[in-house]
Order: C-alpha cells, then sequence, then structure tokens
C-alpha cells in the first residue's frame, strides 16, 4: 500500500504543478516573463513521469484492467485531472475492522 499512498501523493502534485505551469505560460505571454516556465516545466516534466510510473507500478497491486490504467493515464493530461484520480476509490486505503 506504499506505493498506493505515494502515488496518490505524486497525483496530486503532478495536478499543482500542472495548474502552475499554465498561470506561468499565461504570464510568460502577457508579460514576456518565461522564469516562471523555465522553473515549473521541469518540476512538472518530473512529477507527471513519476505519475506513470507509478501508476503502472500500483496497476498490479489494485488489480486495474487496462480500461482502468487508460482513463487514469488521459486523466493525467487533463489539467486537475490527477485530483480526479486521488480521490477514486481504488486508491483510498481500506479500513481493517
Amino acid at each position: 500500500m506504499q506505493a498506493v499512498r505515494a502515488f496518490r501523493a505524486v497525483a496530486v502534485a503532478e495536478a499543482v504543478s500542472w495548474l502552475a505551469l499554465i498561470v506561468a505560460a499565461i504570464i510568460k505571454r502577457t508579460n514576456d516573463f518565461p522564469l516562471g516556465v523555465k522553473i515549473v516545466g521541469p518540476i512538472h516534466g518530473v512529477l507527471f513521469i513519476g505519475y506513470v510510473v507509478l501508476a503502472l507500478t500500483v496497476r498490479a497491486q489494485l488489480r486495474w484492467n487496462a480500461r482502468t490504467l487508460a482513463i487514469v493515464l488521459v486523466d493525467s493530461v487533463l489539467p486537475a485531472g490527477g485530483f480526479i484520480v486521488a480521490r477514486r476509490a481504488d486508491l483510498r486505503p481500506v479500513a481493517v475492522d
């Protein structure tokens, strides 16, 4: 379950970085200030790669079929899609009685 927790955290971080990159791109275009994109872009790239690697890792643990994996991967390219993925019921910790 450690990988599942890590995946949830990376999904949220990736979504935040995606939104930050969009804001940085808008600022770059409107104010001719490219520094934000130069900083946030690589951070988002690393988080995106981590997201994909962890999605492939937790797939077996959570017994995702190809359709579920495809949905999770497509959600990663949508702004704020990581927030949706992090809330998936099959990623929540199971309560032990």
